[in-house]
């Protein structure tokens, strides 16, 4: 039986992990290691100042006090029992779409897993009202499945994994799923200032009314059109195209006049 590594950003104890890791149970031998409390919007960080102490709450479930990428980190190389065959990262309360992705630690937990060579994936729940515990996750525990099963068949194209969004919406009322782009999403008025009894300024970061931009092939548009956006993301951030753009523009003399 395959080894799978499953992990989360909302902390162990989120029932979007606990559909995860049950639907993951029918695809092989599937771990929980993920962080002991919420790490939300944490992004790739790695811990590095402090040790971290893993707790063994059940049977293959673990947490960890530290972040996603620790997880995975320390789930791979010192928890699980073989190198996993993949690792899976979810299932978020919430959408990761569009710039969001650069500060989630669910899709930074499949990064760190595609750094280290192993095929990875986040999943991710997109609700249309706030986030409660009560979201139905049966339906993204169903696809994450059917991306399980490609995946131990087929693997993923080197230094890339997949950020899979869902619309919360019935089983029956999804119109299938979209190969996408990400999208850009912006949010305005996203920094509140409030003052504390004593008149000192605060400022609070999140909320805001979020801007999008519109087309057939990114992730936004196909959540919002009820399909399944799946989108292939790649490590190498390079912009191929401004290096032949700067090719001849950008040139940066040299400091000391002995070099040529």
């Amino acid at each position: 039986m395959p080894v799978i590594l499953v992990t989360n950003d909302d902390g162990v104890h989120s029932p979007g992990l606990t559909s995860l890791f049950r639907a993951m149970e029918t695809l092989g031998d599937a771990y929980v290691i993920a962080p002991d409390r919420e790490r939300s919007a944490i992004s790739h960080a790695l811990t590095m100042h402090r040790p971290l102490r893993v707790e063994q709450l059940k049977e293959r479930i673990y947490s960890i006090n530290g972040t996603p990428t620790d997880c995975v980190a320390v789930g791979i190389n010192k928890i699980l029992p073989a190198r996993p065959a993949f690792v899976v990262s979810g299932i978020n309360k919430g959408a990761n779409l569009g710039d969001d992705i650069t500060y989630s630690g669910t899709v930074s937990a499949a990064i760190e897993s595609t750094i280290m060579g192993i095929p990875a994936f986040a999943v991710s729940l997109v609700m249309q009202k706030q986030p409660t515990s009560h979201a139905n996750f049966e339906t993204a525990a169903e696809i994450a499945i059917e991306i399980g099963k490609y995946i131990l068949a087929h693997s993923l194209p080197y230094d890339t994994l997949l950020n899979v969004n869902i619309p919360e919406v019935p089983r029956d009322s999804i119109k299938g799923s979209k190969l996408t782009r990400q999208g850009k999403r912006i949010y305005d008025d996203s920094i509140k200032e409030t003052f504390d009894p004593h008149g000192q300024k605060h400022y609070w970061i999140g909320g805001g009314n979020p801007y999008w931009e519109h087309g057939e092939d990114t992730d936004i548009q196909a959540v919002q059109d009820q399909y399944i956006s799946i989108t292939p993301i790649h490590l190498d951030l390079t912009n191929y195209d401004a290096m032949k753009f700067l090719k001849d523009k950008l040139i940066i003399q040299p400091i000391n006049p002995e070099y040529p």
